[in-house]
């Protein structure tokens, strides 16, 4: 009995040897990683998902609204003028009218509002694209306990990929020494999984997005 069922196994590897298991299929790296966004404007599916991940979204459809949304975020945080270092931005918000500070007095000590232009923004994960090529460098998006970016609807791509695009389009063979993802205030829940923000940056951000205007009023 014993060698009647050790020939039927033997038999049994004897065919499959002769019989080579077929190639697993071979992956699309051209395909789609992930399926349409739900909607086919990417601004509200970025709206969407930048709140879905912690974020504040305000839409400002004019440099006056702009000034009144800022306003109403700084009484509320009871925080005052926030640090801009980007010249371009600086101009924007002198135009309409919008107190900041443009130097590094007392950075380190009363550094509560942080106001940066982004790279681009993200729909499919609301995430924000920073780097340190701007006059914002690698400070102002992380330091202070509040974050503020300013963009434009222009600034919405799909996916990441598209993202990094951008930048490798902007910058060529200069890339910026550092490139960063913010999806979301800093968060960490390590310890004992409590969530904690603001562990490893800021513990808030918002992001005002500025109707596209005239090119005098550009963010880079």
């Amino acid at each position: 009995m014993a060698d009647t069922s050790r020939n039927a196994i033997l038999a049994r590897i004897r065919q499959g040897l002769t019989q080579p298991a077929p190639l697993p299929p071979r992956p699309d790296f051209t395909a789609p990683v992930h399926p349409p966004l739900n909607t086919a404007d990417p601004v509200v599916a970025f709206a969407e998902s930048f709140q879905r991940v912690g974020g504040e979204f305000y839409y400002c459809e004019s440099l006056p609204h702009l000034a009144v949304q800022i306003a109403g975020f700084q009484q509320r945080q009871q925080v005052g003028a926030p640090y801009v270092w980007e010249p371009k931005m600086q101009s924007l918000l002198y135009k309409a009218g919008i107190a900041f500070r443009a130097d590094e007095t007392n950075f380190i000590e009363q550094a509560d509002l942080g106001l940066t232009s982004c790279e681009a923004l993200v729909a499919r994960t609301g995430s924000v694209l920073v780097s340190a090529a701007t006059a914002s460098g690698r400070r102002l998006s992380i330091y202070p306990d509040q974050h503020l970016v300013l963009a434009r609807p222009g600034q919405v791509v799909a996916e990441i990929g598209d993202a990094l695009r951008v930048v490798q389009a902007r910058y060529g063979a200069q890339m910026p020494s550092m490139v960063s993802l913010t999806s979301g205030p800093s968060r960490t829940a390590d310890i004992e999984k409590t969530l904690v923000l603001g562990a490893h940056g800021p513990r808030r951000i918002a992001l005002f997005l500025l109707e596209d205007e005239d090119e005098d009023t550009a963010l880079n």
